[in-house]
């Protein structure tokens, strides 16, 4: 082809595109100046720019009334909604519905759904607790802007001014949550835990220091993800808690799980401790503040939480008994009477990096002792390492304990029970020895009588009745005590048998009682004793004038008396004790009755009254009347007239028993 005629073909071709570009720039001009046109007379169409909405909405008056016939205020405050973190989007971004201003007339605007723009966190929070509950009609479930704030003035989360802010988050989930009445009826597991949290070591932390970087509720719970902590998804089910705790402690956590207790948890086993078992969950306190859980004092109990619970050392045959052996260790000792320095499970064991015995890295190796003792007792050499021995074991006599360690132990055991025995048996002797000389010089001696035969009959009688009554009750509350238990758990169905022992003295008592109370109302003889034991004005003067002549107030005591105060407030005493247990008594035999015919709280007072009436009587006889009939020196070695119905005189030096010379009357 010539040149000349390609270039002629070029330029016309060329000449074409141009003419046809042109035509197509002037088609797309019309057709933007059309819609243009469409769109600024068509009504309805037109973009809603914020300052046609706050022509009406900025007024404070502006009120509606919602279906409730309630009236809400419509009002939005320009200001702050332009420092919000929404203040440069169009009213209609979110009112979507509205097309007209102003509205047409019976208008209702729809309801504004925060999915529009944040889709990912809708669907995140409708599956939690909070959105579940929503979604179930209640109506105390948070939503969006109960937690975030007001719908036109919410802040960026890193406002301080923020609800969510950090350091306002508690306060925020304490709007609901710090409710205690209004929470109660969902059944949460703590009753007040935004009041624990700001004592915490986190809440204190955060509310008083000011530490941004510490725990909140939403670094736990999470924000939009919160479920309860048996849902596996939970950021506080047992599985994830040392993840959820390792976002901020992530070396103490890599330690955890290396241990016998992560390892645990990792292979599924429930009852192995997460970080809140030890450390608590709202009320962490540090370590240095004694109320804390793993402070020195508290450890041993909360490492018993799961060592001295019998299914948990049965279920994963953990070794038995280490809690009571090391209480009753020097170290358990020590740390019960307060030193500070005493060693606990943590000192030994470890805190976060507890390994098996048997694990060459355990601190508690055989190898490994003389490091881990010599912490504490530096220079203790290597002997430790190469002998084997039980920290763990009982004191005195026990398997597995070296022979020698046994052998003496039981030595002593023998030399205590035959010294103390013996020292016991002499003692014994001379005190039943001393008492029968001073009967047999009684009994010669024209000595005041005090009790006939029929009384010192029912005296021997009730004080049988008393002991039995007071040894079985007390063994009944206190059937772990070695002093009242022993007998009966030896014995085959010992329970059946004190609970028999217990009933029969009962119903012997009350015999007993009723006899006696017939004898002194219907005879004149137990008339006149009844007179004779009234109380009196000069008793509580007896009683007063005795007290100034012990103390030195008053040169001579208050006169002697056929009954003094002490002996009528004795009698007096034991009637009103016999009515009382034998009211209360019957009750409690015939609970079924009690129950059926009066409300369940008066068995429960009758309990009460038994048990409290029985420790006062028990207290009465050790304490006050033991005294007067023993330990009162014009008594000693005993009043006997419980056994031959008559005492020594008043004045010892005029009936004689006295070898030193009688001072002289003046």
């Amino acid at each position: 082809m010539p040149r000349k005629f390609w270039r002629t073909e070029a330029v016309t071709a060329c000449a074409g595109i141009e003419a046809h570009s042109f035509t197509a720039r002037r088609l797309s001009f019309l057709l933007v100046l059309l819609v243009a046109e469409a769109v600024l007379v068509t009504p309805g169409l037109s973009a809603i720019d914020n300052s046609d909405c706050f022509t009406c909405h900025e007024d404070k008056a502006l009120v509606k009334t919602n279906a409730a016939g309630k009236a809400v205020s419509l009002f939005v405050d320009t200001i702050e909604f332009e420092k919000s973190i929404h203040g440069k989007n169009r009213c209609t971004g979110c009112h979507s519905d509205i097309t007209d201003v102003p509205h047409p007339d019976n208008f209702t605007a729809k309801p504004v759904s925060c999915s529009q723009c944040h889709r990912v966190e809708t669907e995140i929070y409708l599956k939690s607790d909070h959105g579940q509950a929503i979604h179930k009609g209640v109506q105390e479930a948070a939503s969006c802007k109960d937690c975030h704030g007001s719908n036109h003035y919410l802040l960026n989360y890193r406002n301080p001014a923020s609800p969510v802010y950090r350091t306002n988050l508690p306060a925020t989930c304490g709007r609901c949550h710090g409710n205690a009445d209004a929470m109660e009826k969902f059944d949460l597991r703590q009753r007040s835990p935004v009041a624990s949290y700001e004592k915490s070591v986190h809440g204190i932390a955060l509310l008083e220091k000011g530490e941004l970087n510490a725990a909140n509720c939403a670094d736990c719970h999470g924000s939009h993800d919160l479920h309860k902590s048996v849902n596996p998804a939970s950021k506080l089910h047992w599985k994830n808690i040392p993840a959820t705790c390792g976002k901020c402690h992530e070396n103490v956590s890599q330690t955890y799980l290396r241990s016998i207790h992560g390892k645990a948890v990792l292979a599924g086993v429930r009852d192995a401790p997460v970080c809140t078992d030890c450390h608590g969950e709202h009320s962490i306190d540090a370590v240095k503040n004694v109320s804390s859980r793993v402070s020195s004092a508290n450890i041993p109990g909360t490492c018993n939480q799961c060592h001295a619970a019998q299914r948990i050392v049965t279920q994963y045959r953990l070794p038995p008994n280490v809690s009571a052996t090391y209480a009753q260790s020097f170290h358990g000792l020590e740390l019960k009477g307060g030193s500070p320095t005493a060693a606990n499970c943590a000192s030994c064991h470890g805190v976060h990096d507890i390994l098996p015995s048997s694990d060459p890295s355990s601190t508690v190796n055989q190898v490994n002792l003389p490091q881990t003792c010599g912490k504490c007792h530096p220079g203790i050499g290597v002997r430790m390492g190469a002998e084997f021995f039980r920290v763990h074991a009982p004191p005195g006599a026990a398997a597995g304990k070296p022979w020698v360690v046994n052998f003496v132990s039981w030595f002593y055991i023998a030399l205590i029970v035959m010294v103390i025995g013996g020292m016991a048996g002499f003692i014994l002797l001379d005190y039943i020895h001393k008492t029968v000389v001073h009967i047999r010089k009684l009994r010669n001696l024209n000595g005041e009588v005090r009790l006939t035969p029929r009384m010192r009959v029912q005296h021997a009688i009730n004080m049988v009745l008393f002991i039995l009554l007071a040894y079985t009750g007390l063994a009944h509350k206190f059937p772990d005590s070695f002093l009242f238990g022993w007998p009966f758990h030896v014995l085959p169905h010992g329970g059946e048998i004190r609970g028999m022992i217990h009933r029969v003295c009962g119903w012997g008592l009350i015999g007993l009682f009723s006899i006696h109370m017939t004898g002194m109302v219907l005879t004149r003889g137990g008339r006149e004793s009844i007179k004779a034991l009234w109380p009196r004005w000069c008793d509580i003067t007896d009683a007063l004038a005795l007290l100034a002549y012990n103390l030195w107030l008053r040169k001579s005591p208050p006169p002697q008396r056929r009954w003094n105060y002490a002996e009528k407030a004795e009698y007096w005493a034991l009637v009103w004790g016999s009515v009382v247990m034998s009211v209360t008594g019957v009750m409690l035999v015939f609970s079924e009755v009690v129950l059926r015919l009066l409300p369940k709280v008066w068995h429960d007072v009758a309990q009460v009254i038994h048990f409290y009436e029985a420790v006062l009587a028990v207290l009465a006889i050790l304490v006050w009347h033991l005294y007067w009939v023993i330990f009162d020196p014009h008594e000693y070695p005993m009043n006997p007239a419980w056994l031959i119905g008559k005492k020594a005189p008043h004045s010892q030096d005029e009936a004689g028993l006295s070898s030193e010379p009688a001072e002289k009357k003046t």
